[in-house]
Order: C-alpha cells, then sequence, then structure tokens
C-alpha cells in the first residue's frame, strides 16, 4: 500500500505528541513524590493525566463530529502547551495542585492523540485501515526516545527547580505538533452539509464483538498504565538510579509502538483474536517478571514485555471495534469506547501507587494476572460463539 501523506503526517504528529506523554510517564510519579503531602499520593499527578484524558474523549468525539477532526486538533496541540507552562509553573512554585492541574491538561492532549489512529483509518480504502492504524502508532517509536532524552538532558538543568524546563521544552514540542497536523488534508473526516443516518448507540455498544473488544482494549491499556506508572517510582524506592528509569521509560514506550510497522500485517493475515491474545500473554508475562525480582534487569525486561502486549493487544482491539460500525458511527462508537477505556485507567493508575507505597510491587504486579485471564476467556468464547465464516458488523 501506497501511505498517503495525510497519514505520514498523522504518524509524525504522533511521534511528537507521544513524546509529551513519555514525559509525564517517566516524571509524573517522582515528581509527585517530591511535591505530594502525603507518599500514598504520589501517582495522583498520572491519575489526573488519566482522569484528563477520560474527560476529554467524549467532548473530543463531539467535536470531531460536528466541526472535523482538524479543530479536535487543534484543541488538543492547545492542552499540551497548557500543559507544559501550567507544569514547569506548578514545579517552580512547589505547587502540587498546579502539577496535578498540569497533568489534567496533558491527558486531554493525550486523549486526542489517541484518535489519530481512527483519522488514519478514515483517509484509506476498508482493506488499507489496520496498516494505516499500525503506521501512525508506529510513531510513537520516535515518541520513546524524544520523551526521555527531553528528561535526560533538561531535567537538572534548572538545579533549584528539577524538572521544570523539561515541562516547557514539552510544550516547544505540542507547537511544533500543530504545525505538523497544519499540513493534513482531512476531507475525508469533514462532516457533511447533507444529512447522514447515523444508527442509534444501544445496538451497535450491545453487539458481543463490541463488549470483548471493549474489555481487551481496556484490559490492555489499563494493565499497561498500571504498571507502568508505579515503575519509576518502584526502581526509586528500590535505589535504583533514576537514569535507569528514564532507560525503561524509553525501551518500554519504543517497544509500545515498534511492532506497529508489522502489527496491521498481523492483524490482516492472522485476524484480531490471535493478536490480541498474543498482547494478553506477553502482558501476563510481564507480570511474571515483575514478580520474579526487583533489579534492573527485571524491571527492563517487564517493561519491555509490557509495551509489547500493549501493542498486540490495544491495536488488535482497536481494529476489532472498527468491525463494529460504520464509518458515519465512527467517532461516536470510538469516543465511547475510549471514554471505558481511560474512565478504567484512571481508577487503575492511582491504586497502583498506593499499592505499591502500602504493599509493595510484588502486589502491584501479582494483580494483574487476574483481568489478563478474564479477558483473553472473554475472547475465546466470542470465536466460540460466532458461527463459521458469521459476521457481527454493523454496516449501517
Amino acid at each position: 500500500m501506497k501511505i498517503n501523506s495525510s497519514v505520514i503526517r498523522l504518524a509524525i504528529a504522533q511521534a511528537l505528541s507521544g513524546a509529551n506523554s513519555t514525559v509525564v510517564y517517566s516524571t509524573g510519579a517522582i515528581i509527585g513524590h517530591l511535591l505530594a503531602p502525603r507518599p500514598e499520593l504520589a501517582t495522583l499527578p498520572i491519575t489526573m493525566f488519566v482522569v484528563g484524558m477520560a474527560l476529554a474523549t467524549l467532548p473530543a468525539g463531539q467535536i470531531a463530529r460536528r466541526y472535523g477532526r482538524a479543530r479536535a486538533f487543534q484543541l488538543g496541540n492547545l492542552c499540551g502547551v497548557l500543559m507544559g507552562l501550567i507544569g514547569a509553573l506548578g514545579i517552580i512554585e512547589s505547587s502540587f495542585a498546579l502539577f496535578c492541574l498540569a497533568t489534567v491538561f496533558g491527558g486531554a492532549y493525550a486523549a486526542v492523540v489517541l484518535t489519530f489512529r481512527f483519522a488514519a483509518a478514515e483517509c484509506v480504502t476498508p482493506e488499507e485501515k489496520p496498516k494505516a492504524l499500525s503506521t501512525v502508532l508506529a510513531g510513537g517509536v520516535l515518541a520513546g526516545v524524544v520523551g526521555p532524552q527531553i528528561v535526560n538532558s533538561t531535567m537538572n538543568s534548572w538545579p533549584p527547580h528539577a524538572y521544570s524546563l523539561t515541562y516547557i521544552c514539552s510544550a516547544i514540542v505540542a507547537v511544533l505538533s500543530a504545525m505538523v497536523l497544519s499540513g493534513v488534508s482531512f476531507a475525508e473526516a469533514r462532516p457533511s452539509s447533507t444529512a447522514v443516518v447515523t444508527r442509534p448507540l444501544g445496538p451497535i455498544l450491545r453487539q458481543p464483538r463490541f463488549i470483548v473488544a471493549l474489555m481487551c482494549g481496556t484490559v490492555s491499556y489499563l494493565l499497561m498504565n498500571f504498571m507502568m506508572t508505579s515503575a519509576p517510582l518502584a526502581m526509586e524506592l528500590c535505589s535504583i538510579p533514576r537514569a535507569y528509569s528514564n532507560i525503561g521509560i524509553e525501551m518500554h514506550v519504543i517497544a509500545m509502538y515498534l511492532p506497529s510497522f508489522f502489527t496491521g500485517s498481523l492483524i490482516k493475515r492472522y485476524g484480531e483474536t490471535k493478536i490480541i491474545l498474543l498482547g494478553l500473554a506477553l502482558t501476563a508475562l510481564a507480570a511474571a517478571t515483575g514478580l520474579a525480582g526487583v533489579t534492573v534487569q527485571h524491571f527492563l525486561v517487564g517493561l519491555v514485555l509490557l509495551g509489547l502486549g500493549w501493542n498486540f493487544g490495544f491495536l488488535g482491539a482497536s481494529a476489532l471495534v472498527l468491525k463494529c460500525h460504520a464509518p458515519e458511527d465512527g467517532p461516536r462508537v470510538q469516543s465511547v469506547n475510549d471514554f471505558v477505556v481511560f474512565g478504567a485507567m484512571a481508577v487503575g493508575s492511582f491504586a497502583s501507587g498506593s499499592l505499591l507505597t502500602t504493599y509493595g510491587w510484588e502486589w502491584v504486579t501479582g494483580l494483574m494476572l487476574p483481568p489478563v485471564a478474564i479477558a483473553a476467556l472473554s475472547l475465546l468464547w466470542m470465536g466460540k460463539d460466532r458461527k463459521p465464516g458469521g459476521r457481527r458488523t454493523v454496516v449501517g
């Protein structure tokens, strides 16, 4: 397939915008530990980041549907700039509340960025959707390098206010992303003056296929966030130097997005079910690695396995969601899907911090295994329940 320029620009924007999320995940718990009034609140900034994702998901879908994808993306980049500037101010003023507010804007930005994958799918033919979707997520490979490098090169640049310059740089990166997106053509996604008949959401959301896709996507993203949120703080509590936590997040984010160069082809060849199962198995291996020890090697290997599991699990589930609705229903169904995913993540990210500071790393990783098993069983049930050659796709 020849990738069109809009998909390429979306992939570049994914790389730049994803770097901002990487900055938050690399530093949020550590800064929270420095600013929070109580130790168990250390991961609250990342929880607020996820809350921002959940709060912005439905409005972003409505804006995209009513005014077009371009307007939604512009507002997303504005939130990215606000995250960087308010975050830096919060660090300088030693204000935990301001820093948490900044991460809410960062989460809103991340929610909009995640719609890039669906926007790319609207730019190509149905047969090419998995490839376009994975191409955009592949832009996250660069985000996995850019984000940690921003942190490493700036975290100690202003000694009285560690990480403040990091967040100023993240605001600049959001501006660069906006410049890239300004050249994208959204002709396929612009609202039409002709009335389009859409189906009620209820029947679409009640499809067994959609319910299972939603569950698998939620588990894949929830557990990735659950383990990754507390990993940098867990490494610090284990007296592992911060440089290793930055390396761990860098390796994790690269593992999240690197397979995207071929995940779409794998989905097309083997189907969504097998790819999701592979992702869930890798996530279980990540949890098992965390249970096995707390050395640098255990953390790094676990984070890499976690990233790979997220890629196959979440991308496979996203491709399955695309089979559950007609094109005109896309923004509504996708926003509901992402709202549930991010809402569950908010609970998980806060719980991981409390579990870590109260019970330890073993509890964080051990509690990941039951949800993986439940998601895998639901997926196998769906495959058994469907008749050979049958389709449950909503075609409008």
